[in-house]
């Protein structure tokens, strides 16, 4: 077996510590950047009062119309009237309500208000449950993309 002087080993064996302590830190960051992707994605991020993903969603989904209101903190984002210029004749009204901080089928709500000009006035109109349901559809099918990106990063 072979000696070497204690002055020779010192060297070494500060370059092996330091070789593992980098190691061990590479890997701790590695770890650190999973679970701060898996935060990112989990379905309940509220840092700004409601599910991120369906405020996000939301605000996505209904940014064609002009917002009157937007309240983050209490999940409400109403618009104001909107007019589709292929159908001048008839307007619409949003109010979109995110009402929970998880990210679920139920967790959102829009209500739907739909007028149409008769003579110069405007006059409230039955608006179809089905595009209540599917501006709903949207917003959380947009929520669960955004979540999806997240984890992918």
């Amino acid at each position: 077996m072979m000696q070497f002087p204690a002055r020779t080993l010192r060297p070494i064996a500060g370059a092996l510590t330091a070789a593992l302590l980098l190691a061990g830190c590479a890997h701790h960051d590695k770890n650190k950047a999973k679970a701060l992707s898996a935060d990112l994605a989990a379905s309940k991020v509220t840092q700004i009062g409601v599910n991120a993903y369906l405020w996000r969603a939301a605000l996505d989904t209904v940014s064609f119309m002009p917002l009157a209101q937007v309240d983050s903190n209490g999940g409400v984002i109403v618009t104001d009237w909107y007019a589709n210029p292929q159908t001048p004749g008839e307007r619409m009204k949003l109010t979109v309500s995110i009402l929970d901080q998880d990210l679920r089928a139920d967790a959102v709500r829009v209500a739907a208000s739909r007028e149409i000009n008769q003579g110069g006035n405007w006059v409230d109109a039955p608006v179809a449950a089905q595009t209540v349901q599917k501006l709903e559809d949207v917003i959380l099918q947009r929520a669960r993309d955004l979540r999806r990106g997240a984890i992918s990063g």
